[in-house]
């Protein structure tokens, strides 16, 4: 037997730097959420100390590290007890028992439980005790000015009509209060009149749910029809159950529905499309692989583009493999055992490096600033490996906006001086800019290792120039001129060199490429390679011209 001190030697680490307080952040979450299910409450006490101390960018990145994992309930409640932002991936990913669902929703805001309403992937208790909740969160609050409730005289209930608790919910006695006042002939006022409608209200509730039941064990779709808006939203269905479709995209890839880049392009230059691949999550009966058609719709009046009509059908035998989620899902459970020792290694080594503890030889500051640095580089091959298992595992989480591709490349420039230094090669950014509509941070992680992997196998003095182009309303281009070592090679060439790159990427040449291609299709681009050199395409920002396009025009 074997005994792990990891867990201690985490909570042992000096806190006292932000360095220190945001590394035992991200080792605490690593170990507790990949951890045993029984947590240790020395730990929480601890999330609970520094969460104060840790930026928001940080503990959002740390619950985005959990996504589609299975934390304890424990550690939910912590990143629940945070800002919406932080919650919000661990909301929409998080896989947890039916039981621990239940008892946390009564914990959860409104918004919160909001979002648990869009999974299409919970258990039905889960379901059922989301809709009881609905008269609570979706009644309207009255900010009119309320008396307090201690001003009222209790002895009498004309005062008391109209008061609202502190929370905003509605009182019982507001609920009686009321009621339609009734006539002489009628009578006087009856609780039983009250106690009826509430029992009729909770049977036509229940009917609801009941139906709604039903649909969600109705036997495999193999085809419907569709009709989206101009943003590509999913808007009409016929043929299946609509409840888990209406509201998913086509043209923005999310959690719970991804196309592939064959879509996003053909959505962007308003032409047609046929049988691109489409992946619904979830478990209801829509759920998996489809493949669908489509055609771009116009206003006959104005020319105006109003989104698309098309079909969706279950792929055939010979269209492909299922992806390996269980595969990618390990492949992130190992990235995740490894992260965390690294870190630790990183933070004891800082801590010799600066002298933290106390005086050090210089010899010993030597060592540690090679383990840093050596440290760093093991990182950024995990975290490769890490998004490398996500896109397989249809686990990579975009949130699209508009970027200024050319602040980006400064920045990768600008962090790539040490490797342009030690190689002695130039890198040189020519005029241009493109304004793209992509993940910010996907993105610079795709730069930072296309051009990273081209300067590692240049020699001295070799300029490498790196060119922008807006290429007009539909798409931009990045080029980056490649070394003489590899220039004349073909993307599969390169994408099967195997060798460890100095400085470059711990996992080759060849897994770099694959990476960048791979980016590039998530982001709704493509990557291309030119004898001598390497162009990534980017779709840019909607423009109001395109939207007034007209068949002809296209």
């Amino acid at each position: 037997m074997r005994f792990d001190d990891t867990l201690k030697t985490v909570l042992a680490a000096d806190t006292a730097t932000p360095f220190g307080a945001q590394a035992t952040w991200r080792q605490l979450v690593d170990l507790v959420g990949r951890g045993p299910r029984s947590v240790d409450p020395q730990a929480l006490i601890r999330l609970g100390e520094l969460r104060a101390r840790v930026p928001e960018a940080v503990r959002l990145a740390s619950a985005r590290a959990l996504e589609h994992a299975r934390p304890p309930r424990a550690l939910m409640m912590v990143f629940l007890d945070d800002s919406f932002a932080v919650s919000a991936p661990l909301l929409r990913t998080a896989r947890l028992d039916a039981d621990d669902w239940i008892a946390l929703l009564p914990s959860l805001r409104p918004g919160q439980r909001a979002i648990l309403r869009h999974r299409r992937d919970l258990p039905g208790d889960v379901v059922r005790a989301l809709d009881s909740f609905g008269p609570i969160d979706f009644v309207l609050g009255d900010s009119s000015p309320q008396p307090a409730l201690a001003a009222a005289a209790p002895d009498d209930p004309q005062a008391m009509r109209g008061m609202r608790l502190p929370d905003g919910f509605l009182a019982l006695g507001e609920a009686a209060f009321g009621s339609p006042p009734l006539d002489a002939a009628t009578g006087p006022f009856r609780i039983a009149d009250v106690v009826a409608r509430i029992d009729a209200h909770r049977g036509a509730e229940g009917g609801r749910i009941e139906r709604r039941s039903r649909r969600r064990v109705r036997g495999d779709i193999a085809l419907f029809r569709f009709e989206t808006d101009a943003t590509g939203l999913l808007r009409w269905i016929d043929g299946a159950d609509r409840a888990p479709l209406i509201g998913l995209s086509i043209a923005r890839p999310s959690a719970l529905a991804q196309t592939d880049g064959g879509v996003i392009g053909a959505f962007r230059q308003r032409a047609a499309f046929r049988d691109a691949r489409l992946e619904i999550g979830g478990v209801s009966p829509v759920a998996g692989s489809w493949r669908i058609s489509g055609v771009p719709v116009f206003d006959p009046r104005t020319g105006r583009f109003t989104g698309y009509r098309g079909n969706a059908r279950r792929p055939r035998a010979e269209e492909g493999i299922p992806r390996p989620a269980i595969a990618a899902d390990s492949l992130r459970q190992l990235v995740h055992e490894l992260r965390t020792p690294a870190n630790a290694i990183a933070g004891f080594a800082e801590m010799i490096d600066t002298q933290l503890l106390g005086p050090v030889p210089e010899v010993y500051r030597g060592y540690a600033a090679e383990i840093r640095r050596n440290i760093g580089d093991l990182l950024g091959a995990i975290d490769d490996l890490d998004l490398a298992a996500r896109i397989e595992g249809s686990a990579l989480s975009l949130s699209p906006g508009r970027v200024a591709v050319r602040a980006l490349v400064e920045h990768v420039v600008g962090d790539l001086g040490p490797l342009s230094a030690l190689r002695g090669a130039h890198l040189l950014i020519g005029p241009g800019e493109v304004l793209a509509d992509a993940d910010a941070r996907t993105l610079e992680r795709l730069l930072a290792r296309m051009i990273a992997t081209v300067l590692s196998a240049a020699t001295r003095d070799e300029e490498i120039a790196i060119t922008l182009e807006g290429g007009g309303e539909h798409a931009g281009t990045v080029r980056v001129d490649l070394p003489a070592a590899l220039r004349g090679r073909s993307l599969d060439a390169l994408c099967a060199i195997e060798d460890e790159v100095q400085d470059g990427s711990l996992l080759g040449t060849g897994f770099a490429f694959r990476l960048v291609a791979n980016l590039a299709r998530e982001l709704g681009g493509s990557f291309a390679v030119e004898p001598d050199g390497l162009t990534l395409t980017l779709p840019v920002a909607d423009s109001d011209a395109m939207d007034r396009a007209t068949p002809e025009s296209r």
